[in-house]
């Protein structure tokens, strides 16, 4: 009876350490992130220690990438500084880091448009779907692999500025 308890604790402990091995919360204890570059053009995303470059990254942008955001539905990715201001750890998109978009310029424009600027902007990982490869698919989000962003998530603190070019 001993050894069948042992055995059952045994099992218990093992499952337990392979759940948390699978956790996408990952640690990070490098040089801080003091920005975060993003090229549109070039789909690319570079998390930076002042000048150096920590990770580099392929993304994904808005449906219709080409162009600054300026309302709601129009699948472009915005352009221009902003910071990083939310994390969601229940994304439907694996985890997220939230975008202060829009700002009070952004507000502004939409405003003189007669339009709704949108929001909830986003660098979160990738649907079935769209994990074989690098495509633009999002509302206007940057979109990165789910491996990606557990580290991003990881590495990037709230209040971190983004400077998002054409």
């Amino acid at each position: 009876m001993r050894n069948i308890k042992v055995a059952v604790l045994t099992v218990a402990l093992m499952a337990l350490a392979a759940c948390s091995s699978g956790s996408k919360f990952r640690s990070y204890h490098g040089p801080e992130v003091t920005r975060i570059i993003v090229q549109k053009s070039d789909r690319m995303m570079y998390l930076m220690h002042h000048d150096k470059v920590l990770k580099s990254f392929d993304i994904g942008l808005g449906f219709s990438p080409e162009g600054d955001k300026l309302r709601e539905g129009d699948g472009k990715t915005p352009e221009g500084n902003y910071f990083i201001n939310r994390r969601n750890p229940n994304s439907k998109f694996h985890l997220s880091v939230g975008i202060n978009y829009p700002d009070t310029r952004d507000m502004a424009e939409a405003r003189a448009a007669g339009v709704n600027p949108g929001g909830d902007i986003f660098i979160h990982g990738r649907p079935e779907k769209y994990r074989n490869g690098v495509q633009d698919w999002t509302a206007g989000c940057i979109a990165v692999t789910d491996r990606e962003v557990e580290l991003i998530y990881a590495m990037v603190k709230n209040g971190t500025p983004i400077t998002i070019n054409p």
